[in-house]
């Protein structure tokens, strides 16, 4: 009878943009040969024919792939096609075996031989790697807004530095520049060269479009008694113009794509039947955010497992007698940024009146302050909490009971 591990040689693939590499080991970590294929379909089906020259006797191919979600996934779901067993492999854990080999050198080589080898020691936990269509197709949706807010939020900075040289105290007729009105007017008069022989009547009326009819002749004049203070046109004026008009326009592209990416987002959401948007401070991109950084909640049988994902549970330090918790550095650091902004939205007061959004979280949050915890001690309980509630809501399908919202100080500390 023999062992398990000795059915299958093993393959680890280090993925790229355009070649990966694959090294072929068998069960006693003996390297039996590699080799190096495009990252197209043609390759994959080279490389599946080339690969039966290191296929050991009696044995089946085992392959361990460190990116199942980006360079590699054409690969992964072309190995599954073909009815391959692909597990997905740590980088971590490759990161830490290439340490382990007391190497001075990173080649592709290197990388997938030890990716095979941590395959090989680690086959019984490793997960099996699995497309998640509906979940990689919500994190492209996710991943683009994210670029596109960043970049927006970017050009928003760059414009306050064109803005500093144009009109040195814009902040006092606009501290908003992202408004309707701000970006309509800096468009259109971009210096205040562009404002020459302009009457506040003229004024009044081209903002009154883009502000709603909010915008009055006492903003119109202000605008215009404030060009005393500004310098005379500078040389190439019309060059510095252009660049403003540029960047005014790079906003309206960016938002105009959020604007339908966040609808697209929703639409696809709701065809995942989610019920997270049912807790009051989850709205429909927090959501995303959440189902495209966890996946299939199934991978996780328990709310700790999702907890360790995340980087939330501490990890515990222990020698003898000595048992010491620290917070987890590691962890899905996106994931744990979520449920940290999530915990503050449900815990603090909000708003002019100082609305509390979750009478529950607010209780319990300022249980654990009595109890002497710090108010980052206690956040992370919340985080905590909200893990338990968000693992059920999504292992069982189920909606979220909210309290009813109340003023701050409204509630008793059980």
């Amino acid at each position: 009878m023999t062992h398990p591990k000795m059915q299958h040689t093993y393959v680890g693939i280090d993925s790229h943009k355009d070649t990966h590499t694959a090294v072929f080991i068998d069960c006693f970590f003996d390297k039996l040969g590699e080799l190096q294929f495009g990252n197209h379909q043609p390759g994959f089906d080279v490389f599946l024919q080339q690969a039966q020259e290191f296929l050991l006797p009696g044995t089946t191919f085992m392959f361990g792939m460190e990116d199942c979600s980006s360079y590699g996934r054409l690969l992964m779901i072309h190995l599954r096609k073909n009815e391959q067993h692909v597990k997905h492999v740590n980088a971590l854990l490759v990161a830490k075996e290439r340490k382990n080999q007391t190497v001075t050198q990173k080649t592709d080589s290197i990388d997938a031989e030890c990716c095979a080898r941590v395959l090989l020691s680690k086959l019984n936990s490793l997960p099996d790697s699995n497309p998640e269509d509906e979940y990689w197709t919500l994190r492209t949706l996710v991943s683009r807004r994210n670029l596109l807010v960043r970049h927006r939020a970017a050009t928003k900075h760059y414009l306050h530095s064109l803005l500093t040289q144009q009109y040195p105290n814009y902040r006092t007729f606009y501290s908003d520049i992202s408004c309707k009105s701000s970006l309509a007017f800096f468009e259109r008069y971009p210096s205040p060269s562009t404002l020459k022989n302009v009457t506040p009547e003229e004024l009044a009326a081209f903002l009154e479009i883009p502000s709603g009819g909010k915008t009055s002749m006492t903003k119109a004049k202000q605008i215009l008694d404030s060009l005393h203070d500004t310098e005379p046109a500078a040389p190439y004026q019309y060059v510095h113009d252009s660049i403003v008009r540029s960047a005014v326009r790079q906003i309206h592209f960016c938002t105009d794509e959020v604007d339908q990416l966040e609808s697209g987002i929703a639409t696809f959401l709701a065809g995942l039947n989610c019920t997270l948007t049912s807790m009051a401070g989850i709205d429909t991109i927090t959501a995303a955010k959440i189902l495209s950084c966890i996946g299939d909640i199934k991978k996780f049988s328990t709310p700790a497992k999702l907890a360790r994902y995340a980087g939330i549970a501490p990890v515990t330090y222990a020698s003898g007698k000595t048992a010491l918790q620290f917070a987890n550095q590691r962890g899905n650091r996106e994931l744990n940024s979520i449920f940290f902004w999530l915990a503050l939205r449900v815990t603090m007061p909000s708003g002019q009146s100082h609305k509390v959004l979750n009478s529950f979280f607010y209780d319990y949050y300022q249980r654990k302050r009595s109890e002497g915890k710090t108010k980052r001690q206690s956040i992370k309980c919340v985080e905590r909490r909200l893990v338990n509630i968000i693992w059920t809501m999504l292992y069982n399908n189920e909606e979220y009971v909210n309290p009813p919202i109340a003023a701050e100080g409204k509630y008793t500390i059980e």
